[in-house]
Parts: structure tokens; sequence; C-alpha cells
């Protein structure tokens, strides 16, 4: 009977023991397969920092030969910014290997699963919002008349309320009242008003009075941010998402106030800028200009004439025919790595060198 009861006992203990182990070695198998799957974690993220680095890197150089075209173009043709120039070539989705060539097996390689896009706008074809003020002196910050009429023809053109550009001017206003930049001196010769006087406006949206449509916004709890991009519009109350959408294609935002370029400004902004320019002239203004370039404003006096436009005093504060400002969009296609980024860059119109104003990667 004692036999039988030892022989049951070292039965159920060798079970437990098998038991045992099998837990041990499940839960040893967890914790390698944990580890392992954690280290090629690791592995693919420092593989994802390498190519991101490198599509980065090509994307660099890739903006570095763009400014060495601007500035070629501009020795070429100094004064006259147009739209068929070298610079407005876009560059179709293209490998890398078709520019540089093979580079050894490995590099080669690396080189042949590189693709390049990229196009450069002409940033001073849009209408500024820098521009809605001016800086008659040192430090003193004037709302532009004749820049908020035109930003209000804008609005009105693509279907927003124009009473926004009073509300715009005060928001650009009261951001760089708070910047260093309040202590240029633009030297605009066109309409400004104070900033202290009263304000008076319409209700169709017309402007009146001394300081058309604005208040003054010294008691304001919030302070206004440096605007910078057009998505700051978001912040100024009135606009909606839907709003910016359609009027991002025709504004931007420059470091200061800048003419347009009637070379390359589209049909909408020539209508805003132009008081006595329709929507339709704009267009046959545009279709002309598609053929010939303009080199100089008697250039686009003539042209203005011939789309039925005439009387016009053509400012240069408003108007030009060169650029300083171009708006670079690259994409780089690198392995599993994506860059999509877009540069200001300023160009010099004396020595025609090329600076990087800010750049903005994309998603």
């Amino acid at each position: 009977m004692r036999t039988r009861i030892r022989h049951r006992k070292k039965q159920r203990e060798g079970g437990a023991a098998i038991i045992t182990a099998l837990l041990v070695m499940a839960l040893c198998a967890i914790l390698v397969s944990g580890i392992l799957w954690r280290e090629q974690v690791q592995v693919r993220r420092i593989e994802n920092q390498r190519l991101l680095g490198q599509a980065q890197w090509v994307a660099r150089g890739a903006l570095d030969w763009t400014r060495l075209v601007l500035h070629s173009e501009a020795d070429t043709l100094p004064s006259v910014t147009y739209l068929g120039g070298l610079w407005s070539t876009p560059v179709a989705r293209t490998r890398l290997s078709q520019f540089v060539g093979n580079m050894g097996d490995e590099n080669g390689a690396q080189v042949g699963s590189t693709w390049l896009t990229g196009t450069v706008e002409d940033a001073e074809s849009r209408f500024n919002l820098r521009s809605l003020v001016s800086n008659p002196s040192p430090g003193v910050l004037e709302v532009n008349v004749t820049q908020l009429q035109a930003f209000q023809r804008l609005l009105k053109l693509v279907g927003v309320d124009g009473q926004l550009a009073s509300k715009t001017a005060l928001y650009v206003r009261a951001g760089l009242s708070h910047s260093a930049t309040r202590f240029e001196n633009a030297g605009t010769s066109s309409t400004t008003t104070a900033s202290t006087q009263p304000s008076q406006t319409q209700e169709d949206g017309a402007i009146t009075g001394d300081n058309p449509g604005l208040d003054d916004d010294t008691d304001s709890a919030v302070a206004s941010l440096l605007m910078t991009d057009t998505d700051a519009l978001l912040d100024v109350p009135g606009f909606t998402p839907a709003a910016v959408a359609r009027l991002r294609p025709f504004i931007t935002v420059l470091p200061n106030a800048t003419p347009v370029n009637m070379n390359t400004a589209s049909a909408e902004v020539l209508t805003a800028i132009v008081p006595e320019m329709t929507l339709a002239q704009a267009q046959a203004f545009v279709a002309r200009r598609q053929t010939v370039f303009f080199r100089n404003m008697s250039d686009v006096t003539l042209g203005l004439e011939a789309a039925g436009v005439e009387g016009v005093t053509l400012d240069s504060s408003l108007y030009d025919v060169n650029t300083s400002y171009f708006l670079i969009h690259g994409g780089v296609e690198h392995d599993r790595a994506e860059v999509q980024r877009t540069t200001l860059v300023w160009r010099d119109p004396l020595t025609h060198a090329t600076r990087i104003v800010r750049v903005r990667d994309q998603g």
C-alpha cells in the first residue's frame, strides 16, 4: 500500500515538473520574441531615419541647384521675370540616376531608387497680405488703403465676404506691432491710413472715412501672432477653412511689402489690384502675355490698353515686372522615405544672390 502511494506521489511530482518546465520555456520564448521584436523595430527605425536623412540631403541638393538656376537666369535677364524663363520649367517625376549617372553598384542602386519632382512659383504673382500694412517711417505701422481695397475686391471675386479685408489688416498690423520688422521703412508711395484714427464702413463693405473699417485693437485681450503663412487667416474671425482654401491660390505672406509681378500674376489677382479692370479684361491681358512678356512698365501700359483698360496710373510700389521672392516646391522619394518641401527663397535684385527665407515640410 505504501509502495503504491509513493509511486502515485512520484507521478504527480513528475507531471508538475513537466508543466513547470513547459511554463518556463513558454515564458522564455515570449521574453525572447519580445526582445527580438523590439530589436527589429529599433533597426527598422534606424533604417527609416537613415533613408529620411538621405532624402533630405537630396532635397537640399535639388534646392541648391534651383537657386543656381535662379541666379544664372537673373544674370542673363536681370530686370525681368516672366513665365517663359527656365526657372518656370517643372521637373516631372524623374529618377535621380538620370541626373548624376551611375555611381557604382551599391550607390547606383540607391540613386536608382530615388525620384525627384519640383516646380518653382513666383511668390510675387500672388497678393501679398504683408502689403496691407506699410511702414512710412521706422516704428510706424499704417494700413495701406489701396492694398486694402484690392484685397477686398479679391475676396469678393472668390466668393468671400469683403468685410474680412479690414479684419485681416488689423490682424497683420497687430502681429507686426510686436515684431522687429515694425522698425523697417518700406517707403511705399501709395495711400495709407494712420492706425489711430476712427473707422467707418458701409453695410455693403464699401470703404469710407479716414480709416476705412479699422478699429484700434490695442486693448485686445489676445495678442495676434506674426503672420507667416496663409493658414494664419483661420485665426481671423470670420474666415472658414473653405474660404481660406478658395483664397489660398491667390495670396501669400512675404517678409515685407512687395509689388505684384504683371508678367506672372493670374487674372484674378490682376482684377483685384487694377481697379479699372474686369475679369474678362484680365483674362485677355493674360492671353496676350502668353505670346510676349513685358520688359518694363511702359509695356505693361500698352498691354493694359490692348486689353481695353485705359488711364491706369502704374505705381511702382504696386506693380512690377521683376520678382525677388520665389516658392520652390520639391519632392523626393527615396525607397520608403518621402520628403515634400516648400522653400521660400529671396533673390537679391542687385547681386542676384539667393537666400533661404523659410522652409516648410509637408506631411
